[in-house]
């Protein structure tokens, strides 16, 4: 493709030839070949423009960028633009042949809930007989083909390729989670949304966004860019909810369970085998649990009428739904209930354990296993750590994720949340597989044992290195579900 129409709609100053022939685009210097164009960015650690001569080096006939190099190479055409970011999504667009625009694309964000509700939108769609893509945290898929994921979110590129890819396989629909990382990155720039689901916002990523506004004003920025043949589904029990759609040209649609809103929500019975509710005025029974999950249900039930299911089609399926991986997962042995949950936010704590306060019987313990990711906002974790402490009659402090940082630099920082008498009914174990071990065989028949933070997650990043570990396989063996495997 010629430059010109990689480049196309972007306001950029181009020096030298437009017509140059481009066989690739990158924004990663070290997969530079002969007739790349490449991009560089300004990131959060690293420079992209600090490496522009080296790319031309490997053969760039083109260079994007926000300032142009105080020497310029012949035959090289620089491109010169107010965002390298933002024109990569655009760029990332055209070379694909838009095809965001040639699909039904509903993407939501918030802090919690956005992969039940795309996971399961993505069932749902595939039970009324479409071909469909999903774009998740777990696993990105077309139809039932999984393809592997590295973020929520995809970087520009490898977005339109994939999104490429479901329009080729004849995908009308695909759902999507929208990380705030990937809006404030421009990795949905050119990206063209039919809808957009708004679920809540609560404390999470602030050792990216800094403070909470920034972190709300990057979730609105996505209804912002909406069009107005697009539509915004939002939770209005959620204070925030009305604010991510003041600005948005899209049509405004409501859920909620407490507020007055276009679809509403009962719960008429909540158990640990799933809730009765009332939806739009119909009664229904899923099997699904909890509160937060009752939201969930609404969305999907919300996004698939916005996307033209009938009611009652939409309301049948939603009752022969099942949860995704690692959301409220039960692994059941010796009497004991035994729940994995990918809760990881405070608020995502709160709800999960409440959830269980609500449902079980006064003479079942509930015993929480908990840690708190490294290299990630430390201010949550004496927050998590009193939630569980508060919530639950014992708590087992563990590592989670620790990444780069010392288990137990992460674990001092959450027991200063606790009290000295919620300290009497806390047992700190650095390693995970032995936290768990305890915690279930501290459990008697009829106890719940919840295993929350990692959920779907199948590895444990232990100084810089992923090691494969897997809470649900690591509860099933302590619970006898699962043969012990050396």
């Amino acid at each position: 493709m010629v430059l010109k129409d990689i480049i196309k709609g972007i306001e950029a100053e181009v020096h030298g030839a437009a017509t140059v022939d481009v066989k690739d685009i990158q924004f990663d210097s070290r997969k530079v070949a002969a007739g790349t164009l490449f991009v560089a960015q300004r990131g959060t650690k690293v420079d992209g423009h600090t490496y522009i001569a080296g790319a031309v080096e490997k053969g760039a006939v083109a260079v994007v960028c926000e300032e142009l190099p105080e020497s310029m190479a012949d035959g090289v055409a620089y491109v010169k633009v107010d965002d390298s970011s933002k024109a990569l999504g655009l760029m990332a667009a055209n070379w694909y042949g838009h095809p965001s625009e040639k699909l039904t694309l509903v993407g939501i964000t918030g802090t919690n809930g956005k992969t039940t509700t795309v996971t399961l939108l993505h069932r749902m769609f595939r039970q009324l007989g479409y071909h469909v893509g999903l774009v998740s945290t777990i696993v990105n898929k077309i139809d039932e083909e999984e393809i592997a994921t590295g973020h929520t979110t995809p970087d520009a590129l490898e977005l339109n390729q994939l999104l490429r890819r479901m329009v080729d396989a004849g995908c009308k629909y695909a759902f999507m989670e929208v990380s705030s990382h990937a809006v404030v990155q421009q990795r949905i720039a050119g990206v063209r949304f039919a809808g957009a689901i708004f679920s809540n916002i609560t404390h999470d990523h602030l050792d990216f966004h800094k403070t909470m506004a920034n972190y709300i004003a990057a979730k609105k920025g996505f209804f912002d860019g909406l069009d107005k043949e697009a539509w915004a589904l939002v939770n209005v029990d959620d204070k925030n909810g009305r604010v991510m759609v003041q600005n948005t040209k899209a049509s405004v649609h409501t859920y909620a369970l407490q507020h007055d809103a276009d679809i509403v929500c009962k719960i008429i019975e909540n158990t640990f085998e799933g809730m009765h509710l009332q939806i739009d005025g119909k009664e229904m029974w899923c099997r699904l649990v909890g509160r937060f999950n009752a939201y969930n249900l609404l969305a999907i039930y919300g996004a698939a009428v916005l996307c033209g299911v009938d009611k009652d089609e939409a309301l049948r399926i939603l009752s022969s739904l099942e949860a995704a991986p690692g959301r409220f997962q039960y692994v059941n042995g010796r009497g004991i209930t035994g729940i994995v949950d990918y809760a990881h936010t405070p608020d995502a704590l709160q709800n999960v354990i409440s959830t269980i306060d609500g449902i079980r019987r006064k003479t079942q313990q509930l015993i929480t296993v908990v840690g708190c990711g490294g290299d990630r906002d430390r201010t949550k974790r004496p927050e998590m750590a009193k939630i569980a402490a508060e919530g639950s009659d014992k708590v087992v402090l563990t590592s989670d994720n620790p990444r780069t940082e010392n288990p137990d630099t992460i674990l001092d920082e959450m027991e200063a949340g606790l009290t000295p008498q919620q300290l009497s009914r806390v047992v700190r174990i650095t390693d995970r597989r032995q936290a768990i071990r305890t915690a279930c065989m501290m459990a008697k028949e009829g106890d719940i044992v919840l295993v929350a933070g990692k959920g779907h997650e199948t590895y444990q990043e232990v100084n810089g290195v992923r090691h494969h570990f897997d809470d649900v396989e690591e509860v099933g063996r302590e619970l006898g579900m699962i043969k012990n495997q050396k």
